[in-house]
């Protein structure tokens, strides 16, 4: 292939490390000039490529994007739009490969989770029916750790770190005060259909009766009564109850308990706070004390405690998609590929996206005890590798400080607009 520009963009909610994968797509494409020319970005994700609206990331000086490694959020905007069928929305593709054409783009980098990896696939299939063929590839990422075929997706690491560190500390909070305040604690987590960030809450508990004492898993249906016998039993060993739960508990039903009747760009339910149901249900029928807390977007923008792994893991990915793109591998993604737990050792694969699209990684039954309330050995093996080390950001004046781009726009060559 002629040199050609390459496109990148962000999708879905954002991580402490989807930066990291930014600036390892960015440096490493630079360190190829010889066969790409520049590095385009997606304002506000495929949105920008639909809209015309690039950012031309050779603007920037090799010092603010080497800042992307260690800044949380979405440099170039992130978005949640998943693009139908061609049956469904050919003026979609049609749009996107005529600005392709017109910016010289010959690869796609889609850095998000299973939508955007289905989105990948999707452009990586049509472009070549409508006779201009992209090479895609997809840059793993999603706090819920639910990529099929890859060992753990970049950005969970963090968010398990943050996760089990604030559940830690929240715990020995709720214990100084349990005897004329507080006896249950009860922090929300995300995780929708995989309850990975809920077990990583489980790593704070390293001996018998250390919190979290409950965990309260997508994949296990809540038993009210069985739940609320546990929180008895734990209130008289202990004096106290830290629960972790995951926004995405359902009951026998299999209905979500938080479900707000609303549904999000992709079509997935909105989920209204599961963290509040759980806490009122003690309060009414244990009349215990009680205060929750909703990690929300703390937990995936929380850079300043980020995992060395994860932000290792994040660059190698970054890194791996444009080598596997100038091979000319096509429609594939690279995976995290785990050789050893004691020493920790991983490597960096590849897996086609006919294998990764709109499919879900849940928690392995053997992952949680057979209680349902708690991890096991075998899942604390699993993932305690991946929250270790430290990967400090600069500090001045005692905050964190982090890279803002300029994020220059390129001038649009096509004369007509698209609306989305």
């Amino acid at each position: 292939m002629a040199k050609m520009n390459a496109f990148y963009a962000q999708s879905g909610g954002v991580t402490a490390v989807i930066n990291t994968s930014a600036c390892a797509v960015i440096e490493t494409a630079r360190k190829h000039k010889d066969k790409i020319g520049k590095v385009y970005a997606g304002r506000d994700g495929i949105i920008g490529a639909l809209t015309e609206d690039l950012i031309d990331t050779s603007k920037e000086p090799a010092s603010n994007i080497a800042g992307l490694r260690y800044t949380p959020g979405g440099a170039f905007g992130s978005c949640r739009y998943k693009l139908k069928s061609l049956e469904e929305s050919r003026a979609q593709y049609e749009r996107l490969i005529e600005v392709f054409k017109a910016h010289n783009i010959g690869y796609f980098f889609y850095n998000g989770g299973g939508d955007s990896a289905d989105t990948c696939l999707k452009v990586s299939q049509l472009s070549e029916q409508m006779g201009y063929p992209i090479v895609c590839v997809h840059v793993p990422k999603t706090v819920d750790n639910d990529l099929p075929i890859t060992d753990c997706c970049p950005g969970f690491g963090s968010v398990a770190k943050y996760v089990a560190t604030s559940i830690r500390e929240a715990g020995y909070d709720v214990a100084s005060m349990a005897k004329t305040s507080t006896r249950v604690f009860v922090l929300e987590v995300m995780g929708r259909h995989a309850g990975w960030i809920t077990a990583a809450c489980g790593l704070a508990s390293e001996k018998e009766g250390e919190p979290p004492h409950i965990l309260l898993f997508p994949e296990i249906t809540f038993d009210e009564d069985k739940f609320l016998a546990r929180v008895e039993e734990t209130i008289k060993n202990y004096g106290y109850c830290v629960i972790g739960v995951s926004e995405g508990l359902r009951n026998k039903d299999g209905q979500f308990l938080s479900e707000s009747g609303m549904r999000d760009a992709f079509g997935h339910a909105q989920l209204g706070g599961v963290a509040p149901i759980i806490a009122n249900l003690v309060r009414e029928r244990l009349k215990l004390k009680y205060h929750w807390a909703v990690a929300d977007y703390l937990q995936r923008a929380a850079r300043h405690i980020a995992s060395k792994t994860d932000v290792a893991q994040a660059y190698a990915v970054g890194k791996a998609a444009v080598e596997l793109a100038l091979k000319g591998k096509n429609a594939v993604m690279p995976t995290i590929v785990r050789k050893s737990n004691r020493p920790y050792k991983w490597s960096i694969g590849v897996a086609d996206l006919k294998d990764v699209a709109n499919r879900e990684k849940m928690m392995p039954r053997d992952y949680i005890t057979a209680d349902g309330f708690h991890i096991t050995a075998k899942c604390r093996a699993y993932l305690s590798p991946l929250i270790q080390g430290e990967d400090y950001p600069p500090y001045k004046n005692g905050l964190p400080v982090y890279t803002r781009l300029k994020n220059v726009p390129v001038p649009k060559k096509l004369k007509t607009e698209f609306e989305v």
